[in-house]
């Protein structure tokens, strides 16, 4: 399965490309995918850019994919299935678990459907940090014409395989802390 990684925002929020800010010497977004590549069911790693980073980032040395499209994260695992089956995960999230990566690729492969998607006990999803099958692509197709960009109305949609997020082990839920302020990053600065 592909684990693709986007990487197309801006960093508002942050004040600049957080996904190249080092941190310990280390951009990033290197961080999540070194955690990415540690998961056994991750055949290959795929960036998805935009138009304005994709030098800096083919530079880290990783395929980069252009999301043409530009539409927030539904652009970005729209253009991830255009290469496959994907475990998508985003740029920013440096605290991956790769062994409950394996679990939602794992029961993604079981299920059958769609998408397999943690899910909190609120009904609150984790769109990137899920995996996705390549026909969900033809649903994302249909909602990008209709000007609907709401990935997680797609989601639901399609009756995916759902993970409820609470019955899972408490220390897999640091794999979804995502930085988007400068703040945040208190929170890794012991990443090695």
């Amino acid at each position: 399965m592909i684990g693709a990684i986007l990487a197309g925002g801006r960093g508002r929020r942050f004040g600049g490309d957080k996904l190249l800010y080092r941190i310990n010497g280390k951009p990033l977004i290197l961080y999540t995918v070194e955690r990415l590549e540690k998961a056994r069911k991750i055949d290959e790693i795929v960036l998805i850019a935009s138009r304005n980073n994709v030098e800096k980032l083919k530079a880290l040395g990783y395929e980069v994919v252009i999301d043409e499209l530009l539409i927030g994260p539904m652009g970005g695992v729209y253009t991830a299935l255009g290469l496959g089956d994907a475990f998508v995960v985003a740029g920013d999230m440096p605290l991956l678990i790769p062994e409950f990566v394996d679990y939602i690729i794992d029961e993604f492969e079981k299920s059958g459907k769609l998408a397999c998607v943690p899910r909190w006990s609120n009904g609150y999803l984790e769109p990137l940090h899920s995996a996705y099958s390549k026909a969900f692509r033809e649903v994302l197709e249909k909602k990008i014409i209709a000007r609907d960009y709401a990935l997680n109305r797609a989601i639901r949609e399609v009756n995916p395989c759902y993970l409820s997020i609470e019955s899972l082990p408490e220390e897999w839920r640091e794999s979804f802390f995502n930085v988007n302020t400068r703040e945040d990053l208190g929170m890794i600065r012991n990443l090695q």
